[in-house]
C-alpha cells in the first residue's frame, strides 16, 4: 500500500469517526424538541456547553503533547505514554473527588439540579480517562478500531435516548406498579439525555480499560514537565476555541431574566442546530484536506494549490449557505417540529455564515501550520474569544439570542480576516480574492433576498439558487470540464 493510499484510508476513517457521530446526533434534535420543550432544551444546551469547556480543561493539551513527544527519538515511547496516562488519570480522579464533594454548592452557583451536576461531572471524568487510550490508538495507526469505538459510543447514546423517551413511557403506562414506572420521569426528562450520555461514556471507558494495562501507569517528572510546557499553549488555544463555540449558550442563561432565560436559550440552541450542515461540511473537508496541506508543503506549486482548494471550499460553502436558507421551511419541519421554537429561526442565516467563515479560516490557517508558527493559531483563537465574550455581554441584554448569533459571526469573521492578513506577511498564498469574494457576496445577497425579502418562498429561492449555480458553471466551466474528464 502506497503512503498516499494509506494516508487517504486513515483520513477517511478518522473523518468518518468524527463526522458520523455528529450526523447521528442530528437525529435526536426533533425528539428533544418535541419531548423536552424550550425550557428543558435550554437546560440541556447550557450544561452541554459547560461540558465542552470541561473536556478542554481536563485534557489540558496532553493529547497534542503525546503526539509531539511520542515521535521524538530522545525519549522512550513507553515512558511518554505511561507518563501522559498517569497524569490524566491522577488529575481526573482528583478533580472528580473534589467536585463531587461540593456538587451541591456547584449546583446552587450554576443554577442546575444537583443530579445534573453529578451526571455532568461523571461524564467529564469518564471522557477524560479515555483521552490517552484514544490517542494511543491513533499513534499506533489503529484507525478502524478507533472509529468503531467512537461510533459504538454514539449508537449506545442514541439507543438509550430512544429507549428513555419512546419505549419507557409506553412500558410504564401499561403497568403502573412496575420498575419501569418507577424510573419514568414525568418532569425533568432532560435527565435522560445526561443518563444516556453517561452510560455511553461508561461503556466506552470499559472497552478501553485493557489499554491501561498495556500502557501501564508510571510517571517521569522530567518528561512530564516538558510535556506540560508544550501543552500549556495548546490548553490556552483550546479554552479560547471552546469559548467561541459554546459560551454563547452559557451567557444567554445567565444574562437574560431568569423567567425567560431557559426558554430563549432553548429556541436559540435548537435553531443553532440548523447550522450543522455547514459544520459537517467544514469538518469533513478539514479532516480530509489537512494532511494534504502538510504533504504538499514542499511542492513547487504548493501555494497555488492551496489557493485553488480555498476557492472551491468557498464555492461549496456558499452553495450550502444558500441551499439551507432557501429550503429552511422544509428543514425546520424536519429538525424542529415544534413551531414554538421558530421565533429564533432568524439566527440561522447568521450562524451558517459564521460557520462558513470558520471553515475558510481553517483553510487560511495553512500558513502558520506549514511554517511552524502555530502560536499564531492560539493568538487568533484568543482574539476571537475576546470578541465573543465582549459582544455577548453587550448585546444579549439588548437583543437576546440575536446578539449571540451576531457575536459568533463577528468572532469567526474577524478570525478569518486576521489570519488572511497575517498570512500575507508570513506565507503569501495567491488567493483569487475576486472570485472568492464574488461567490461569497453573491451567496449572502441571495440568502438575504430569499429569507428577508421573499420570506422563505421556495420557488423564488429555488430560482435564486439556480442562478447562483449557473453563474458558478459559467465562471468555472473550464475547470469543471477538466474535473469531469478525470
Amino acid at each position: 500500500m502506497s503512503v498516499f493510499k494509506k494516508l487517504f484510508k486513515q483520513t477517511f476513517i478518522y473523518g468518518l469517526a468524527t463526522v458520523l457521530p455528529r450526523a447521528l446526533a442530528i437525529f435526536l434534535v426533533p425528539l428533544y424538541v418535541l419531548v423536552l420543550g424550550k425550557e428543558q432544551f435550554g437546560v440541556y444546551a447550557s450544561l452541554m456547553a459547560f461540558l465542552i469547556l470541561g473536556n478542554v480543561l481536563l485534557s489540558y493539551g496532553m493529547e497534542t503533547a503525546f503526539f509531539r513527544f511520542i515521535n521524538k527519538e530522545d525519549y522512550k515511547k513507553e515512558k511518554i505514554q505511561s507518563t501522559a496516562l498517569t497524569s490524566i488519570t491522577v488529575s481526573t480522579l482528583i478533580f472528580l473527588v473534589l467536585t463531587l464533594s461540593i456538587k451541591t454548592e456547584i449546583a446552587t452557583f450554576l443554577n442546575f439540579k444537583v443530579e445534573f451536576i453529578t451526571y455532568g461531572l461523571l461524564i467529564l471524568a469518564l471522557d477524560a480517562l479515555v483521552v490517552i487510550p484514544f490517542v494511543w490508538l491513533r499513534a499506533n495507526e489503529k484507525p478502524t478500531r478507533y472509529a468503531i469505538i467512537k461510533i459504538v459510543n454514539v449508537c449506545i447514546n442514541l439507543s438509550f435516548n430512544l429507549f428513555f423517551f419512546l419505549v419507557l413511557p409506553l412500558w410504564a403506562k401499561n403497568d403502573d406498579n412496575s420498575f419501569w414506572n418507577a424510573i419514568n420521569l414525568e418532569e425533568g426528562k432532560v435527565a435522560y439525555v445526561f443518563i444516556s450520555n453517561l452510560i455511553a461514556s461508561g461503556i466506552t471507558f470499559l472497552i478501553l480499560v485493557p489499554l491501561y494495562f498495556k500502557m501501564k501507569l508510571s510517571f517521569d517528572i522530567n518528561i512530564w514537565k516538558k510535556m506540560m510546557k508544550y501543552a500549556l499553549p495548546v490548553l490556552i488555544a483550546g479554552i479560547a476555541f471552546s469559548i467561541n463555540e459554546a459560551f454563547d449558550k452559557i451567557l444567554l442563561r445567565y444574562l437574560l431574566p431568569s423567567d425567560i432565560a431557559d426558554s430563549e436559550l432553548g429556541m436559540y440552541a435548537a435553531c443553532y442546530k440548523l447550522g450543522v450542515f455547514m459544520t459537517l461540511f467544514a469538518t469533513a473537508f478539514r479532516l480530509g484536506i489537512e494532511p494534504f496541506f502538510f504533504n504538499h508543503s514542499k511542492s513547487e506549486n504548493a501555494k497555488e494549490t492551496y489557493a485553488t482548494i480555498t476557492k472551491y471550499f468557498t464555492i461549496l460553502g456558499s452553495f450550502i449557505l444558500l441551499f439551507v436558507v432557501v429550503y429552511l421551511d422544509i428543514f425546520k419541519q424536519i429538525l424542529i417540529p415544534d413551531s414554538s421554537f421558530w421565533d429564533a429561526l432568524v439566527i440561522v442565516p447568521i450562524i451558517l455564515l459564521a460557520n462558513l467563515c470558520l471553515g475558510i479560516y481553517h483553510n487560511l490557517s495553512v500558513w502558520y501550520k506549514v511554517t511552524d508558527r502555530t502560536k499564531f493559531g492560539a493568538y487568533i483563537s484568543v482574539f476571537g474569544a475576546v470578541i465573543t465574550l465582549t459582544l455577548n455581554f453587550l448585546l444579549i441584554p439588548i437583543i437576546s439570542y440575536k446578539g449571540s448569533a451576531i457575536a459568533t459571526l463577528a468572532a469567526y469573521g474577524s478570525m478569518m480576516l486576521v489570519s488572511y492578513f497575517l498570512g500575507r506577511k508570513h506565507y503569501k498564498v495567491p488567493y483569487d480574492l475576486k472570485k472568492i469574494g464574488f461567490y461569497l457576496l453573491l451567496s449572502i445577497v441571495f440568502s438575504v433576498l430569499s429569507f428577508y425579502v421573499f420570506e422563505g418562498s421556495i420557488w423564488k429561492g429555488t430560482l435564486l439558487l439556480t442562478v447562483f449555480l449557473g453563474m458558478i458553471f459559467v465562471s468555472e466551466k473550464k475547470d469543471i470540464k477538466q474535473l469531469i474528464k478525470r
